[in-house]
């Protein structure tokens, strides 16, 4: 009995690696952002009350967001490590303004987007091109006018825009 479990265990671990093997190698990704312990962040929230899926919903969007947008900033073969240390999205929720305003983000000019962040970029060998940390802040956000405009996380949005655009704009 122990000579077939063992004669199986041997087959199941051959096919697996066979089948490792044969698996086409995953290109690595020339967008990598990490949250640091998202659940100390200043305000990642989706409503009033902090909760886990909302963080990551809102974070998950950002991420999407830096992934899609920086791709453009690179060169062929560069890879960018960005690690978000603290985010405080655009606007805040006020609940003293009664029950009908629990869920609403209000944007004001007290509150103004920020990103605390680390980012690394490298070329196709593996050398460093740059590296160094920020802290995003746009307090006239309120002056522009990020599309689309019914987009809750305009604002933040268009700010990590700029830092791209501004950090990467020699680099690429």
């Amino acid at each position: 009995m122990k000579t077939k479990l063992s004669l199986l265990a041997i087959f199941s671990l051959l096919a697996a690696g066979e089948a490792l093997a044969a698996a086409p190698d995953k290109p690595v990704p020339a967008i990598e952002v990490t949250f640091v312990a998202a659940e100390k962040f200043t305000d990642v929230k989706d409503d009033h009350m902090d909760s886990d899926r909302g963080r990551e919903a809102v974070l998950g969007q950002l991420k999407e967001h830096l992934v899609t947008h920086g791709a453009k900033y690179l060169a062929k073969g560069q890879r960018l490590q960005i690690t978000v240390t603290d985010v405080d999205l655009a606007g805040d929720f006020e609940p003293w303004r009664g029950i009908n305003y629990h869920d609403i983000r209000i944007v004001k000019d007290i509150y103004p987007p920020r990103v605390n962040l680390e980012f690394r970029l490298v070329d196709a060998e593996g050398k460093l091109v740059s590296e160094g940390k920020r802290q995003l802040r746009d307090l006239g956000y309120l002056m522009s006018m990020p599309m689309p405009t019914s987009d809750p996380l305009r604002y933040d949005k268009e700010m990590l825009n700029n830092w791209l655009r501004q950090e990467f704009k020699r680099k690429a």
